[in-house]
């Protein structure tokens, strides 16, 4: 990965990503460290739930740690007051602000499982996907925004920025109840994609992914290395001039 014949083009940030011990969250954050930011691991654990590529190897804050950079892992519940207040003082305490929030911490309680129809879903999978997936954007924008408006402007003249992560469709009915919902609950900045994770794997069936292969117009689905460098442009000064729009880094998808 090339950084910027400019230089790092996050050095010295500090970001917060949930959802960091694998997938998306885990490349963006290893992406930010390349490009010189301070990075603070959100997640429940420090290691990976599902192996994609080998992620169960190395938590992400010690990978990060190892080439160089520096991180720090927080174990936070993203829908629990509490802990999202601990994560918002731990960055603080370690590197006196915060410059950039990646909102990317999500579920699919139906992984792995036989999709269900409406009447067959416990209401408590309703409740932890609608808890995670949409209040956390919420409670964890609430803090880190209170914290943001409270520290110095950057060297760059701003006091933060805020990535949301979402989804261009629903592959599955759950998921998407509390992923769509993030386009509109804040106007921030968010990345809309399309890309292979673990949840994707676990939870659609092999005809039905080449299905969606078939349809796409570049016949397949992307990786989270094809998602990192919007994610990097979105928190950098070269978008400095962009705010509360939508993103879509889909392959072309969502243009047919």
């Amino acid at each position: 990965m090339a950084t910027s014949t400019f230089g790092p083009r996050l050095a010295g940030k500090v970001c917060i990503v949930t959802g960091s011990s694998s997938g998306l969250g885990r490349a963006i954050a290893l992406a930010y460290s390349h490009e010189g930011a301070h990075l603070v691991c959100a997640d429940l654990q420090p290691a990976a739930r599902a192996s994609v590529n080998g992620e169960e190897e190395v938590n992400t804050d010690e990978l990060i740690r190892s080439n160089g950079g520096q991180a720090i892992f927080v174990e936070t519940d993203v829908t629990k007051t509490a802990a999202v207040e601990q994560l918002v003082s731990r960055a603080v305490i370690q590197f006196g602000r915060i410059d950039v929030l990646v909102n990317n911490a999500g579920i699919s309680v139906e992984a792995g499982k036989e999709p269900r129809r409406v009447h067959e879903n416990p209401e408590d999978w309703w409740d932890l996907t609608l808890a995670v997936n949409l209040k956390s954007i919420f409670l964890v924008s609430k803090y880190v925004i209170a914290q943001m408006l409270k520290q110095d402007k950057s060297e760059t003249g701003d006091r933060g920025w805020i990535i949301n992560m979402s989804s261009i469709f629903g592959l599955i009915g759950g998921y998407t109840n509390g992923k769509n919902p993030t386009s509109t609950i804040l106007a921030m900045l968010i990345v809309k994609l399309l890309t292979e994770t673990a949840i994707f794997a676990d939870t659609i069936k092999t005809r039905d992914r080449d299905l969606i292969r078939s349809r796409h117009p570049l016949h397949g689905t992307g990786s989270p290395q094809d998602l990192v460098g919007a994610a990097i442009f979105l928190a950098s000064q070269e978008a400095r001039w962009v705010t509360g729009v939508n993103l879509p880094v889909d392959g072309g998808y969502t243009a047919q």
